[in-house]
């Protein structure tokens, strides 16, 4: 199946210094948002209590924190989430005395006397010590994953086409977790799972135009590597499309129509796919161009046979 009839000939590697100092900003700028505005982790991570209500009418989020003050939740947390109607109240974790049970029936009966139709939809409890865990296993399992496509890098490109394929692979999580640092966005582990898949997909899609590269720079040896690495992106592209767009129709319905659990979840999905299909064209192909790759890199080494004294 094909969307393009006829290949492409668009000039990619002409724009790699823009795209270099472009990616340079998003990854400065994810960095600086991370370290400003930290990110909103969910009580996956930071361990507590998340209560959703459901009100009658549109919520008064600023009754609704008076009130819990007033009740002695102090630290709690109030955001409107799906509707005007939803509302997500975080508490900190349990004491040891408290009950989820009856923590849930106070803040039922304070939200109460803010709107006296409400309705609690979910309790969730989840106790510091399990938080700190996730936080712990969920580095681990990043930490893991990227060393293993190091690895697998290392064996499946000669050193100038790994190079630029970590620095892809490097360059889509920052993106990713930057938006949530900017947007506040939850973050939990859907989302953590997400920005591991965008991890695999990342090589994935490097993968697919690299090995187009290594097929032609053996029929295009006359022509220079800029030429070849143009031809090997444009040749991918309409695999890169088809592919491409029909993931997005399956993530933007989980955003759109996912409900709360499932919006950050598709939310890392859509940036990660846009910022792995730019990467693998403009991040890994440029970087791997401008080491020097040419058809001599994928040629054999040549062996000499041994000279002996005889004419």
């Amino acid at each position: 199946m094909e969307i393009l009839h006829k290949v492409p000939r668009i000039r990619f590697m002409a724009q790699r210094k823009i795209a270099y100092v472009l990616s340079a900003l998003i990854v400065i700028g994810s960095i600086a948002a991370e370290a400003v505005n930290g990110l909103n982790l969910a009580v996956d991570f930071t361990g507590g209590v998340v209560i959703e209500a459901n009100y009658a009418k549109a919520a008064d989020l600023d009754a609704t924190r008076a009130a819990l003050n007033s009740a002695g939740y102090h630290e709690a947390q109030v955001q409107i989430f799906g509707s005007s109607r939803d509302v997500l109240v975080r508490l900190p974790p349990l004491g040891a005395n408290d009950s989820a049970n009856a923590v849930t029936a106070k803040i039922e009966a304070t939200l109460r006397t803010v709107d006296s139709g409400v309705q609690i939809r979910r309790t969730e409890v989840v106790g510091p010590q399990v938080g700190k865990e996730l936080v712990y296993k969920g580095m681990q399992a990043m930490a893991i994953t990227v060393l293993l496509i190091l690895v697998y890098i290392a064996f499946r490109f000669r050193w100038k086409f790994g190079v630029g394929a970590v620095l892809a692979t490097l360059h889509d999580p920052f993106v990713v977790v930057g938006v949530f640092a900017i947007t506040g966005m939850t973050f939990d582990l859907s989302v953590l799972a997400a920005v591991l898949a965008v991890i695999g997909y990342s090589i994935n899609e490097t993968v697919v135009v690299f090995d187009r590269v290594r097929e032609l720079f053996p029929v295009m040896r006359k022509e220079q590597p800029i030429e070849v690495f143009d031809r090997a992106i444009n040749e991918t592209l309409s695999r890169t499309l088809i592919t491409k767009f029909a993931t997005l129709i399956v993530v933007v319905a989980l955003y759109a129509f996912g409900g709360e659990t499932l919006r950050g979840f598709g939310l890392a999905l859509i940036v990660g796919i846009l910022a792995v299909t730019y990467s693998s064209m403009y991040v890994a192909s440029g970087v791997a161009l401008d080491l020097g790759s040419s058809h001599r890199d994928l040629m054999p080494s040549e062996r000499r046979a041994p000279v002996d004294d005889l004419p």
